[in-house]
């Protein structure tokens, strides 16, 4: 079916009227693959909110590797989290809530947001005690969840809204919450970061660490980034990290998985070199490594991090089977801590940093809402050089800022 997408930021209906149908980016079982095929415009029912639910207009979107997982179907579908047909991804939004639900009483039409990407049931008593991070029911909206942001509409938890920032336009403020919560929980409430840390970062001038090295300028912690390139080493840098690596000079030390014993050897001699040059910039030796690369530096993470120091992580794409040698770690008392997305709670504090502008997305590049396959495609062939936001019900960028104040930073980025 043919979606004409031209009028797509004008509505005929005010906030608490939903329309019938609405324009959606939807993946289908039968055509999962490259995004470019996987993705495919449809109109769709618009989703009426349930009990502490609500329908928010969305004005822009973010786009994450997530979606391309989903496009491709590996390495497991989204088909087999929900039980829906369809998928309509999308894992961050910026937009204007359009209608609520039963028990919703601290949101109403009209009021500006942003969505966080974490939901569980309110039933799972650790949503109540413990943390909503451990509920069985805990899924990623988006992605293990249909009614994400790539459509006019989209269905979300009340709890999953928090304060849209008033100086940031409606893409700016789609483009950081999966990565910078993520970010927020790994360093402060998992890593317990502190004034005068050292903090190494893989992956310095992503999608995460662009976050990390601000949290630890704003901490009083000192932070080395690993980068490719002295121009994302000089981003980090006017970031507020101390210094930076270009990992093209330590090819050698990382992990590409069954190694001879002599490889090994010299793989190992490598990281050894690392952590000196890791020591000397540093001023000593890391007590935090914010670890997301997996099987490639993982290896070399734990060798490096001080005694009792930490590795926390929170993913591992370069391969999740992770192979390092363990004495490293139970002989000089090291901790590895795993980390996942954030809490709502967390979302909430890390959005205030946003607000007061101590933090700053960054964005690369912004593009129309009938490019969204075209932009998982960008993110699957790894052309991208940064985070890519998506204009839905905003008519051109720039729009939705209420207050003066720090936008984004404009940066090509990579890890």
């Amino acid at each position: 079916m043919s979606v004409d997408t031209s009028q797509i930021a004008q509505l005929d209906v005010e906030p608490g009227e939903l329309p019938e149908t609405m324009a959606a980016w939807v993946i289908r079982a039968e055509r999962e693959g490259e995004p470019t095929e996987a993705f495919q415009l449809e109109e769709m029912a618009v989703p009426r909110p349930g009990a502490f639910e609500v329908i928010v207009r969305v004005m822009a979107a973010g786009v994450n590797f997530n979606n391309v997982w989903a496009a491709l179907g590996k390495p497991i579908s989204v088909f087999r989290y929900h039980q829906e047909d369809h998928h309509i991804g999308g894992s961050d939004a910026s937009g204007i809530v359009w209608a609520v639900g039963e028990g919703v009483t601290r949101w109403k039409p009209g009021d500006e947001v942003v969505v966080h990407c974490n939901q569980a049931s309110y039933e799972d008593v650790e949503v109540h005690g413990l943390d909503p991070l451990a509920a069985p029911s805990q899924q990623i909206w988006g992605y293990e969840t249909t009614w994400g942001s790539f459509a006019q509409f989209c269905k979300v938890q009340a709890q999953q809204l928090l304060r849209k920032p008033k100086a940031l336009a409606w893409e700016e403020a789609a483009s950081y919450g999966l990565t910078f919560f993520t970010a927020y929980r790994m360093l402060v409430d998992q890593a317990r970061l502190q004034e005068g840390h050292r903090v190494l970062i893989w992956g310095a001038a992503g999608g995460l660490g662009v976050f990390a090295t601000q949290l630890c300028k704003l901490s009083g912690a000192d932070s080395l980034g690993v980068v490719s390139s002295v121009e994302k080493g000089e981003l980090v840098k006017s970031l507020g990290a101390r210094d930076y690596i270009d990992r093209n000079a330590f090819a050698g030390m990382m992990r590409v998985g069954n190694e001879t014993y002599d490889e090994e050897k010299v793989r190992f001699k490598e990281s050894r070199r690392f952590g000196k040059e890791v020591a000397e910039r540093l001023g000593g030796e890391p007590d935090i490594v914010f670890e997301h690369v997996g099987r490639a530096t993982f290896p070399t993470s734990v060798l490096v991090v001080k005694p009792f120091g930490t590795v926390v992580i929170c993913g591992a794409t370069s391969g999740f089977t992770l192979d390092f040698d363990v004495r490293y770690l139970w002989m000089r008392q090291k901790r590895i801590i795993g980390s996942h997305f954030a809490n709502a709670w967390e979302c909430h504090r890390a959005n205030e940093l946003i607000e007061a502008g101590k933090v700053r997305p960054v964005l690369w590049r912004t593009l129309g809402f009938e490019q969204v396959a075209e932009a998982h495609q960008l993110m699957y062939e790894n052309k991208h050089l940064g985070k890519i936001a998506i204009l839905v019900g905003a008519a051109s960028e720039g729009l939705g800022k209420t207050a003066d104040g720090p936008g984004a930073i404009r940066a090509e980025v990579g890890a």
